[in-house]
């Protein structure tokens, strides 16, 4: 990872703090940052969804700092901000049926968190504040492709958490000038990405399942769509964001996604081709709170930051195949 370079500045003269740093996405982009050059990159994470085993690459690097605490306790986020400059904002307790269960554990960690982690920021003067966002933010709208101004009813308490993250940013930049920026994600996928627990993500579930030759699951008919996203794209877009000199961005949020979708049978036959797998997956009800097609229109991410996926779905699968092999 962090093979290209998303940004002209000297990285050297700036320190970040990396929110979820210890997570599939944050660990990315701590990654692209030390690799880079930057002063300090400080990473708070309190490793509920997050791996220790995700820093340990980093943990000789001089500019880097691990901080083990939540962002639901105030005194902590007060704490990871100071003598920050940029924040990436990924911490979140993530999965669309993790929230359905556990609301108030969701809301904890993503709505009073993020407001904490807002006022923090603030407080310090941090110079810029980049927030992952969800595609779940559109809900019931069901025209395709998604565009940002057009969102419907949320489908899912995780969702509710989204738009008021998305609310309370676009406030904070109106009310204090905070250069607020967020972009909404739509199922980004790469190495690092775990397939252990009862809300992994679709891809890497499938991949191991198919590398030790067991069987897989779809919820649904597997004709529901979505744009699946390599993960290099997504710090290409916070790279690119964060140093965009554009206050057209501030306020607002963005679609960050390859622009194309598939369906999951589709992607059981990529996936099946990349690892020589040949069973038929075992289809299952659909799950409570899935949006069912998703698609995203990327031309405002364009337009605002030059964000431009280079990863397509395919390259992509493959190199997080070799990952799960090699690991």
């Amino acid at each position: 990872m962090a093979e290209n370079k998303f940004h002209s500045v000297d990285l050297s003269s700036f320190s970040f703090l990396v929110t979820g740093g210890a997570g599939f996405i944050g660990s990315h982009i701590t990654d692209y940052l030390l690799k880079h050059g930057a002063r300090l990159v400080r990473v708070i994470d309190n490793l509920v969804t997050g791996f220790e085993i995700n820093l340990e690459s980093f943990s000789g690097n001089k500019s880097f700092e691990f901080f083990k605490g939540d962002i639901s306790n105030p005194d902590d986020c007060k704490n990871a901000c100071s003598g920050i400059d940029f924040v990436f904002h990924q911490a979140a307790l993530g999965s669309v049926s993790r929230s359905i269960e556990y609301p108030l554990s969701t809301h904890q960690t993503n709505s009073t968190g993020f407001i904490n982690m807002l006022v923090a920021a603030r407080d310090s003067g941090a110079k810029k504040f980049l927030f992952a966002s969800s595609s779940s933010v559109y809900g019931d709208e069901e025209t395709l492709p998604k565009k940002e101004s057009k969102t419907g009813n949320p489908l899912s308490p995780y969702a509710v958490t989204k738009v008021t993250n998305e609310l309370y940013a676009a406030n904070f930049f109106r009310t204090y000038g905070m250069k607020t920026i967020g972009l909404r994600y739509f199922n980004i996928f790469g190495p690092r990405q775990s397939p252990g627990g009862p809300y992994a993500a679709v891809i890497p579930l499938f991949i191991e399942a198919m590398l030790s030759g067991k069987e897989i699951f779809i919820d649904g008919d597997g004709n529901q769509t979505r744009d699946f996203t390599y993960i290099e794209n997504a710090v290409q877009a916070n790279i690119k964001a964060m140093f965009a000199d554009n206050p057209q961005s501030y306020g607002k949020v963005f679609n960050i996604a390859a622009g194309r979708n598939i369906n999951l049978n589709q992607l059981v036959q990529l996936l099946g081709k990349i690892t020589s797998y040949t069973k038929s997956p075992v289809h299952r009800p659909p799950r409570k709170g899935d949006i069912r097609n998703s698609l995203a229109d990327i031309s405002l991410a364009e337009n605002h930051f030059s964000y431009k996926p280079e990863t397509s779905v395919e390259e992509g699968l493959k190199k997080t195949v070799e990952w799960f092999r090699n690991k």
